[in-house]
């Protein structure tokens, strides 16, 4: 049990690890592609959900991979921090000008398959790295796994700005990408003894399994749920500096929404383990849809009012976070279900997420006209402020709801 509880720092770090190519990735490539590489916005956005497609395949078929060889569990996590690594490295290294957007596409292939390959490994191993398999076990594993993740998306959303403000080159962005690359090998090497454990047999997955389980309607409710954090993710950095006019206050407020998010981890694990985890997301998805509807109605220049949303945001975050893939694990873990392929259709609904949220506002602002640090017209303000604030609030609102039809025995997970 000590030797299991030795490895949470290591779950920790190896989690921070895989959260650069998460949320900071869609947070810096639009204003990256667009103002340093000179790519089209809507051409963008079509690049993300084409990636995507190739996760329909790949990342169910890297979870199966998973399960079918648990003893190679070392190697493919060594392929997976290598891979971003290499990733980053060459994707924040572009020359500046307009850059082949087949080039980039193939860096970004790499970064999401070896991201998609180190987020299955870590969740799909839930059961194994927990000091017990049981419920309280599973959430105190996530509390740790999720903070990792937080404190990675902390430092990663806001290195950026803190190169730039060094001295570094190009708004920091090269920089940066040898501090990931750096990260990742640093990782790789320490968090080598996770992948020593023992993996807990399992049976198969199947979609009648997965459905009578109620881990499908999870993946439809973890499909949905992501796409208000993909869309204010992929439209955070225009709101603040376009909309707001709070350009030198950005990587602010990216540490503050991401630190109340990490702050909040361990507060909603202990709620839910009184509350149980259905009531306590009833709970907390409302902060996120006041949050959207108070952005809004925020004038240009009012930092102050954009940090208390940042602040309220930041702790919504921190429920879906923490008690969403949790929810998801427990479920599986209580069937008795291989958990690899499962979080490799529970990564594949996160990513799909992501990218349609891109390929859905980012044509959607090219078509009002709006363009990154110029002067904007009207229209185009106001299509980025529904874009980052309504249609996010709506879809909100049908997570929320298909939250209250779970079934109410499920609070108790």
């Amino acid at each position: 049990m000590n030797r299991a509880a030795a490895h949470y720092p290591r779950v920790s770090l190896y989690a921070g690890m895989l959260a650069a190519a998460g949320l900071p990735l869609y947070i810096h490539l639009p204003r990256f592609a667009s103002v340093e590489l000179g790519l089209d916005l809507a051409a963008l956005g079509a690049l993300l959900l084409a990636l995507r497609l190739i996760d329909l395949v790949q990342d169910p078929l890297l979870g199966w991979v998973v399960d079918r060889w648990p003893n190679a569990q070392g190697a493919l996590a060594l392929s997976a921090a290598l891979g971003l690594s290499l990733g980053f490295l060459m994707l924040f290294t572009l020359p500046s000008g307009h850059s082949s957007i087949l080039r980039l596409a193939a860096i970004l292939v790499l970064l999401f398959t070896a991201y998609s390959l180190g987020t299955i490994l870590l969740y799909g191993r839930s059961a194994s790295l927990a000091l017990t398999a049981d419920n309280s076990g599973l959430l105190h594993l996530a509390a740790y796994r999720e903070a990792g993740i937080l404190a990675g998306v902390v430092v990663a959303a806001s290195a950026p700005a803190v190169f730039a403000e060094l001295g570094a080159a190009r708004d920091g962005y090269p920089a940066f990408g040898m501090a990931l690359a750096a990260l990742a090998l640093l990782a790789a090497v320490l968090c080598r003894p996770l992948w020593r454990r023992p993996v807990r047999a399992a049976q198969a997955l199947t979609f009648a399994a997965l459905r009578q389980s109620g881990a499908l309607r999870l993946l439809c409710l973890g499909l949905l749920n992501s796409l208000p954090v993909a869309i204010t993710a992929t439209l955070f950095l225009f709101f603040v500096q376009d909309r707001l006019a709070l350009d030198a206050l950005a990587g602010a407020f990216l540490v503050l929404f991401f630190l109340s998010a990490g702050i909040s981890v361990p507060v909603w694990t202990r709620i839910s383990r009184r509350a149980g985890v259905r009531r306590t997301l009833l709970w907390g998805m409302p902060l996120a849809i006041f949050s959207f509807l108070g952005a809004a109605l925020l004038s240009p220049g009012d930092a102050l009012g954009f940090a208390v949303i940042c602040v309220t945001s930041g702790a919504a975050l921190g429920a879906d976070m923490v008690l969403l893939p949790a929810l998801f694990s427990i479920t599986l873990t209580q069937s008795g279900l291989q958990a690899s392929l499962a979080f490799g259709l529970w990564s594949l609904v996160g990513k799909l997420g992501l990218a349609l949220a891109a390929f859905a506002v980012l044509p959607m602002l090219a078509y009002f006209g709006f363009a990154p640090a110029t002067e904007n017209p009207p229209a185009a303000l106001a299509a980025l402020t529904a874009g980052y604030c309504l249609i996010p609030c709506i879809l909100k609102l049908g997570a929320w709801t298909m939250v209250w039809s779970l079934p109410k025995e499920t609070s108790s997970s």
